[in-house]
């Protein structure tokens, strides 16, 4: 195989800088375009709940090393139970919506907030009411399932959810200097292709390359201009002489 010249690389990258910057400019446009007229948006809101003893077992209020302990079990128990069937189930007829169960579920994240004993729902949608509506009514329901299940009422509420006044998904400039990545990365791909399947002699050390030999001798081109004087036609003048 052909060895490949870096430095000839860059100089054909440097070259066709205008090729680049144009297929640059095409897929920026191209991200602006999905941001704002393809991609649809959704709406994200969240609420917090905390997982503290609100009475102990000897009717003194208070929270133990051992509630402690067993809230930090639970916690991970607690976040399928947030996402499990009855939950999403309960939460779609007490709001009387049509969504179905599996793109609710889709839609809802469960996290712990490090070292401490918060849980975070979050529930994504395209409409900004029913993202909170849906998070505050699984905050209820789930609290309540706690209590039916485990026979304790150690989950409270923090933060209800609010409407989010801004999508969560849509971030024009991410997506524009994305798109102009890839555009980079497309044109550096084209012009890379271009250079290797390019086989045209272009220069004396092009034929001492492809053919192997040694050029002895380099026989210029001249451009020969036509002859732009044009003949004068001789006119007869009186007395018979020509001018």
């Amino acid at each position: 195989m052909e060895d490949i010249d870096l430095k000839e690389i860059l100089m054909i990258f440097w070259e066709k800088k205008a090729t680049i910057l144009l297929i640059i400019a095409i897929f920026m446009v191209l991200g602006f375009i999905y941001s704002s007229f393809i991609l649809v948006p959704e709406y994200s809101s969240y609420t917090t709940l905390l997982l503290a003893q609100s009475q102990s077992a000897n009717g003194s209020t208070g929270i133990t090393a051992t509630d402690l302990t067993l809230n930090s079990k639970l916690i991970s128990t607690y976040s399928s139970l947030v996402k499990s069937t009855t939950v999403i189930r309960k939460v779609i007829s007490n709001l009387g919506i049509e969504d179905d169960e599996q793109s609710i579920k889709d839609n809802v994240t469960v996290t712990s907030e490090s070292n401490t004993e918060i849980i975070k729902i979050t529930v994504t949608n395209i409409n900004a009411d029913k993202a909170a509506q849906i998070a505050n009514e699984i905050a209820v329901v789930f609290t309540d399932e706690v209590k039916r299940l485990y026979n304790i009422d150690n989950v409270h509420i923090v933060d209800p959810a609010e409407v989010s006044l801004s999508p969560s998904n849509l971030n024009r400039i991410r997506d524009i200097v994305i798109f102009g990545l890839v555009g980079l990365v497309i044109s550096a791909i084209y012009i890379f292709i271009t250079f290797l399947m390019d086989n045209s002699i272009k220069s004396q050390e092009d034929i001492e390359k492809s053919l192997n030999i040694t050029v002895l001798a380099n026989i210029p081109v001249y451009e020969i201009e036509g002859n732009k004087n044009k003949r004068k036609t001789r006119k007869k003048v009186k007395g018979g002489k020509r001018k």
